[in-house]
């Protein structure tokens, strides 16, 4: 039996997922699309996984203004919508909702989940969920940290030292230390090395615990957010509107994870399930192998001594020629053609869009 009956859900919405242009736009972000073809979105994948563990009540999400129409739709049952005025990076959204948690919830447990990730296990996901709930009360913040499927330099990677005694979270461990994308000779290393693993941004702590060390670190933000939180209710999106522009724009990882993870604060309890956050069209071409010619293309691909990923939102038939790698994306009104090897860059098109003025294409 799973005991998690303090436990609080945030999901931070947001993020325009650049790389995956032109199918997630800054109007219609990757979190809101249904890239598996599983007929649920990003979004609605998510709030399944946490809704098998937590009712609706105890479940916020963070968005911005542009998709909170977008959010309400495809969560029809959602009960704390949090909109925030313009994107502040993680630890904010994440601060905001703990913060409104811990007023009325003084002991409980909170776990942030992205809402664009894909995770192939939920019963596997659960159990890694409970181990760090449990490890979570003893007072330390608790990440879930993903076994490499290869070394690979798209992610953060996580090393994990000795053993922790938890009752009830045996596979605890405590963190030595975070550590940004490195390049890939680096990354073969951690990956031979064993005692990393990828950092996906989860985390799970008590409210009291993560506000208490943005109190520590980030006084300026705990002390924006808590102003926010205590407002009343009816003046508290005015409160919102005009404390947010100033509050410390700042990831969890930065804010939070890496400094308390040299005091000895931090633990990591491993996720034994397939996650991906389809950071771009080479991780979707490995989560769509009914678009490999291998496995049978669609009635309108057409693979001739080629291979790799080609998606139309309109139907639209695509022949793919002597290209080994390749990745065509058509969309109503854009076309994208590259290749596998070139996919990180597909960020830049958004930004060479932006500069000419293309704003209808963003």
């Amino acid at each position: 039996m799973r005991d998690l009956h303090d436990l609080h859900v945030v999901i931070p919405a947001g993020g325009a997922g650049t790389r995956l242009w032109p199918l997630s736009r800054a109007s219609r972000p990757k979190f809101l699309l249904d890239l598996t073809g599983s007929g649920r979105t990003l979004l609605q994948q998510t709030w399944d996984r946490v809704g098998a563990l937590v009712p609706p009540e105890r479940v916020h999400v963070v968005t911005g203004p542009h998709h909170a129409d977008a959010v309400a739709e495809q969560l029809p049952d959602l009960q704390h919508l949090l909109v925030e005025p313009s994107p502040r990076d993680s630890m904010p959204a994440i601060g905001l909702a703990t913060a409104l948690i811990a007023q009325e919830h003084p002991d409980a447990v909170v776990a942030s989940f992205a809402a664009d990730h894909v995770i192939d296990d939920a019963e596997a996901f659960a159990d890694a969920v409970t181990q760090a709930v449990v490890t979570a009360r003893t007072g330390r913040v608790v990440t879930i940290g993903i076994a490499p499927r290869s070394a690979s330099t798209a992610f953060g990677y996580i090393e994990s030292g000795d053993a922790l005694a938890v009752p009830g979270a045996s596979d605890a461990r405590a963190v030595r230390r975070f550590v940004e994308k490195p390049d890939a000779a680096t990354a073969r290393r951690y990956v031979a090395d064993g005692s990393f693993s990828w950092n996906a941004g989860m985390f799970v702590t008590r409210a009291s615990v993560l506000l208490g060390h943005l109190a520590r670190l980030q006084p300026t933000l705990h002390d924006g957010l808590g102003q926010i939180a205590s407002a009343p209710a009816v003046d508290r999106q005015d409160m919102l509107e005009r404390t947010w522009p100033s509050l410390t724009r700042i990831a969890i990882d930065h804010a939070v994870a890496e400094p308390v993870s040299l005091e000895g604060g931090i633990a990591v309890v491993p996720g034994r399930f397939g996650w991906d956050d389809i950071g771009d069209f080479a991780a979707l071409l490995d989560l769509r192998h009914d678009d490999s010619p291998e496995d049978g293309p669609p009635d309108n691909t057409v693979w001739v001594d080629a291979d790799g990923l080609a998606l139309s939102t309109e139907g639209v038939a695509i022949a793919v020629v002597g290209i080994p790698g390749a990745v065509v994306v058509h969309t109503g009104d854009a076309l994208l053609v590259t290749t596998v090897e070139h996919v990180q860059q597909v960020k830049r098109v958004p930004a060479r869009l932006a500069e000419t003025g293309r704003d209808d294409l963003l």
